[in-house]
């Protein structure tokens, strides 16, 4: 059984916003909020980005239409222990999914994580 970490994509609705800043403030809040109350205050948040079709260059995934926004955002989990990358995604949209009711998780990501660097990250973390 290995560690995987798990990349998530969510979309989540905004009401009441008058910029882009804004929605992604309180998107990440409000999922943060949701997240804590479940005790996975652990999972990182960040807003996504998508590549605009004219240009090719990424932009944050905000898009702003009657004071309503829709922000993708992107939630990343350790999962321990997985048989597979299957497994692993399973997991991580289970204990994400029952803190975020109703919000669409899709897996953008999975990598599996090396003894190695894990054993690295503690050194620096003690160091």
């Amino acid at each position: 059984m290995d560690d995987y970490y798990v990349t998530l994509e969510a979309a989540w609705t905004v009401k009441d916003v008058e910029s882009v800043e804004d929605a992604m403030s309180v998107a990440i809040s409000e999922a943060g909020n949701k997240l804590n109350a479940a005790g996975l205050g652990y999972v990182e948040i960040d807003v996504g980005s998508t590549i605009c079709p004219a240009c090719g260059q990424p932009f944050e995934s905000v898009y702003i239409a009657a004071d309503t926004a829709l922000v993708g955002l992107i939630f990343g989990i350790k999962v321990f222990n997985a048989e597979n990358e299957e497994h692993a995604v399973r997991i991580a949209k289970s204990s994400i999914g029952k803190a975020l009711r109703d919000v669409p998780l899709e897996a953008i990501e999975v990598e599996i994580v090396e003894e190695e660097e894990e054993e690295e990250k503690e050194e620096e973390i003690e160091g």
